[in-house]
């Protein structure tokens, strides 16, 4: 019999960053938050503090899944965020997990590559997490250049990132929400700013649009928001609440990290 803990309990499969800026930290201090329970496995430990990524020591299949399987075997898992999946290896063994738990649809953060540009995701790895990994999820989460490279389309505006979307979408992802964020760091108009991100859940598109934080950068928010929105899937909100919450979180964190 699976076990239930006091509040929802919330699996992250993602990478590890000691510096405690991004990856699994970012992702248990956001679910804590929430009022939830981490439980974790890690996919790579990543050799970086806040300054860049200057290593990494990738998990074999066999560690993935002698870390998820006792977790899901005790706990009623109430949602799954999974974040950096940096091998092919990694993401079959995770796709297989899924489907032999038959936990709940994950929100997924397509994980490519740092914000000092480090390469988190090997170009083979990129194929299956399209097609084997991605078709699995709730919802996918990739920001302006991962969703560019995950399309080969370039994304300069509101209606690039709705067709962004459903190109995603006729690829195999149930939902999508493309972050924009680096569009508006890419604005040199300060006043047109504003923290705009489209929802394409089904072919239903909504966009959430908020305030611009002009702040030096925060690592993690990538990590913070999708766990943010697996930590309220799980509370029992739906895609859209979930998402809203997830942004006003994540824009509290950036506003306090500007104080």
């Amino acid at each position: 019999m699976l076990t239930s803990a006091p509040s929802p309990v919330i699996l992250t499969i993602a990478g590890f960053d000691p510096s405690g800026g991004a990856g699994l930290i970012a992702d248990i201090r956001t679910i804590v938050a929430f009022g939830c329970t981490p439980v974790a496995a890690i996919t790579s430990l990543t050799l970086q503090n806040s300054t860049g990524v200057f290593g990494t020591i990738h998990q074999t299949p066999e560690s993935l899944r002698a870390q998820i399987l006792p977790v899901v075997k005790e706990f009623r898992i109430a949602a799954v965020k999974i974040g950096m999946l940096p091998t092919r290896e990694s993401v079959l063994e995770v796709t297989r997990l899924l489907q032999e738990t038959k936990i709940l649809a994950p929100v997924v953060d397509p994980v490519l590559r740092s914000t000092s540009g480090h390469e988190l995701m090997e170009p083979e790895a990129r194929d299956v997490w399209l097609s084997e990994l991605m078709p699995l999820a709730r919802l996918i989460t990739p920001n302006i250049p991962e969703a560019e490279t995950l399309t080969g389309m370039s994304i300069a505006n509101e209606p690039d990132m709705r067709e962004a979307a459903r190109k995603l979408r006729e690829m195999g992802a149930p939902a999508v929400l493309i972050k924009g964020g680096h569009l508006q760091e890419r604005s040199e108009v300060k006043d047109e700013r504003s923290a705009m991100d489209v929802l394409d859940d089904h072919g239903n598109v909504l966009v959430f649009r908020g305030e611009w934080i002009d702040s030096p950068p925060v690592r993690g928010t990538g990590c913070m928001l999708s766990s943010a929105i697996a930590a309220s899937l799980g509370l029992g909100m739906d895609l859209q609440d979930s998402v809203g919450a997830a942004k006003r979180f994540v824009a509290e964190a950036i506003r306090k990290c500007d104080q």
